[in-house]
């Protein structure tokens, strides 16, 4: 039912708002209307009073995490998704748009106002607020103190719904033994032990690969696609697709080999085309890893020596797969590089990676039953990225920010102009001298830097709110103002666990 809500409220925003002429260079006037305006909110009126409440329980999770994904992310990535089709990006309805049910999620962690994706990630499996940097423990462990660890281990999500029966997978387009993906099997005082080559010396901990394959639940997880190889595979063994690249275990280890004895029936893929020939309709656990370290930006996928998925493509194997469970499945689906891309003040890879990360949730969609499927679409946290100026509608979103109806740009004090998308710190600040002039540059290439405020070598975090966005069984108790942690409880509460 909420699937049909989702599809009328697109069609009636697409049907009553009348194309827009673009000019990436200047913007043109829309030719919308007071009457076109009216007739767009009745039919959002009409679809959200048409809409029934399902108040029942779910057999599935998926849940959406947009890595870095905030508000201006959001809004920035649906103008480019629009414009990038010939359509007015401003009012382009996003597959995350469809969604019926909202929150406002809080993102501190512990111990810190603005947090990473540790902590945050942990925060949104367990249930409970940690440290950040950490995973998995409470805040009573201390990062990177080793023997702060035990006993303060805490269930997540994963664990707990494969012991009531359920089928898991993680995906995601960082390494899978990153912050985000980890959150879902691991429990580490440091975010960074991701190979035992991390570990300090003489420290007793588990690296974070090696929770992943010993990790003591009966059917482990199901399916999982990501990047990361190199920290499953021993120093001394060259990486199959970049000869010059070495695993990052120096304890001799193979897990990869570790993990197909431990799953004779399982299938190791690490390329496109072995990807490509994975049978959907197989009940067998895959584990799929692209690269040594992230996968590759999407905006740079397709140039990938031996090809790798798309977050669309592994999302559709990963539901085939799991969704021949009987007692249903819990997913995980990071878009892991979009907060790579902002770190380093990249706005068009990041909007590219969240318009990936929208394909994949509109992959989604089309593939489950909401009657039975909880989709949860959120970030961990947000960028200090910014949409600034006065543009005109309909202005290329990577153009300048302030033009005069000529098209003639509106300079700063220091009479150059400036572009819509920026940074409040990062590597496109100036350490001396005057800014550059954007006017003077090539703002919608693909490696353009953003001007940014302050300058840092990498971009940061930004520490305020991010959405959330609810489709499927009792999704409407997703709403107002939420601690991070207790999405968790709300989630578990439908899953009937």
């Amino acid at each position: 039912m909420i699937r049909l809500f989702a599809a009328a409220l697109l069609i009636s925003t697409a049907i009553v708002s009348p194309a827009i002429a673009q000019d990436t260079a200047g913007a043109k006037a829309p030719e919308q209307t007071a009457e076109s305006y009216a007739a767009q909110g009745r039919a959002q009126l009409e679809a959200r009073l048409a809409m029934p409440v399902n108040e029942g329980k779910a057999k599935n999770l998926i849940i959406f995490i947009g890595d870095g994904m905030g508000v201006s992310t959001l809004t920035a990535a649906r103008i480019w998704q629009g414009q990038k089709a010939g359509k007015d990006g401003e009012s382009t309805e996003t597959a995350m748009d469809s969604l019926p049910y909202s929150a406002i999620v809080k993102t501190y962690s512990h111990d810190f106002q603005v947090s990473d994706s540790a902590a945050t990630a942990t925060a949104l499996v367990t249930g409970t607020k940690t440290r950040s940097g950490m995973l998995g423990l409470t805040p009573a462990a201390l990062r990177g103190k080793c023997d702060t660890a035990a006993g303060q281990e805490v269930s997540t999500l994963f664990e707990q719904a494969e012991t009531a029966g359920k089928a898991l997978g993680v995906i995601s387009t960082a390494r899978i033994t990153h912050a985000t993906g980890a959150s879902a099997y691991a429990h580490s005082v440091d975010r960074n032990w991701e190979s035992n080559a991390d570990l300090p010396a003489g420290a007793a901990c588990k690296d974070i690969a090696r929770q992943l394959v010993e990790w003591p639940h009966a059917k482990g997880l199901k399916v999982v696609l990501s990047g990361g190889r190199a920290a499953f595979m021993p120093n001394t063994q060259a990486d199959p697709e970049y000869t010059d690249k070495m695993g990052s275990r120096s304890d001799g280890r193979d897990l990869i080999a570790e993990w197909q004895q431990r799953n004779p029936q399982g299938e190791y893929v690490w390329n496109a085309a072995q990807f490509n020939l994975l049978d959907g309709a197989k009940d067998t656990p895959v584990f799929g890893l692209f690269e040594p370290s992230h996968m590759q930006f999407e905006a740079d996928r397709e140039k990938d020596k031996a090809g790798e998925p798309s977050l669309s493509q592994m999302t559709a194997l990963a539901i085939t797969r799991l969704q021949r469970a009987d007692k249903g499945y819990v997913l995980m689906i990071e878009g892991g590089r979009i907060d790579h891309a902002h770190h380093g003040g990249n706005a068009q890879r990041a909007l590219e990676d969240t318009v990936a990360f929208d394909e994949a949730v509109a992959r989604a969609l089309e593939m489950v039953d909401l009657d039975e499927t909880l989709v949860l679409v959120t970030a961990d946290h947000s960028h200090v990225f910014t949409i600034a100026g006065y543009p005109p509608r309909g202005t290329s979103i990577f153009g300048l920010a302030s033009v005069t109806e000529d098209g003639e740009p509106l300079n700063a004090k220091d009479g150059k102009p400036y572009t819509t998308l920026g940074y409040a710190n990062g590597p496109g600040a100036k350490v001396d001298g005057p800014r550059n002039d954007p006017a003077q540059e090539d703002t919608e290439a693909l490696n353009y830097q953003q001007q940014a405020t302050v300058p840092t070598s990498g971009e940061t975090h930004a520490g305020e709110d991010v959405v959330l966005k609810a489709a499927g069984p009792s999704a409407h108790l997703f709403g107002g103002t939420l601690e991070q942690h207790s999405i968790y409880h709300i989630a578990k509460h439908i899953l009937g666990m």
